[in-house]
């Protein structure tokens, strides 16, 4: 006589891989999660940089780019948590020997970046 169908410790061993596997690709899509939602923060953060940047490099007020700029902001509505800080250093002008420079440095930090982003740029004197 021929039996058909499977043993319970067929099905048990199926059930304990099957679990396995499942668990497996858990954990890898909620890895690929995070990167993604790490990197879309990032890019986010990295445009804050660039807009600050573009605004001070076209602002024609050479004078008053510390005024304007110089400073921490944290009011993003679409990008909570994140704050953008703003350094202008002045090296060089009229107290200096040479030419007149400002290095300005804007840095983005906040929760879901692995590390601030932070660029610098120098503009000189018109």
């Amino acid at each position: 006589m021929r039996r058909q169908g499977f043993t319970l410790i067929e099905v048990l061993i199926a059930v304990v891989i099957l679990t396995g596997v499942i668990l497996g690709m858990a954990s890898v899509t909620g890895r690929m999660l995070h990167t993604i939602s790490t990197s879309d923060r990032a890019a986010a953060a990295l445009e804050l940089v660039s807009d600050r940047l573009e605004a001070v490099r076209l602002d024609p007020d050479y004078e008053g780019l510390d005024a304007k700029y110089k400073g921490t902001e944290s009011s993003f509505p679409t990008l909570p948590g994140l704050t953008r800080s703003t350094t202008i250093v002045r090296t060089g002008g009229p107290s200096k020997s040479g030419p007149d420079y400002k290095r300005v440095t804007v840095t983005v930090s906040g929760p879901g970046l692995l590390a601030p982003i932070s660029r610098t740029i120098t503009v000189g004197s018109p």
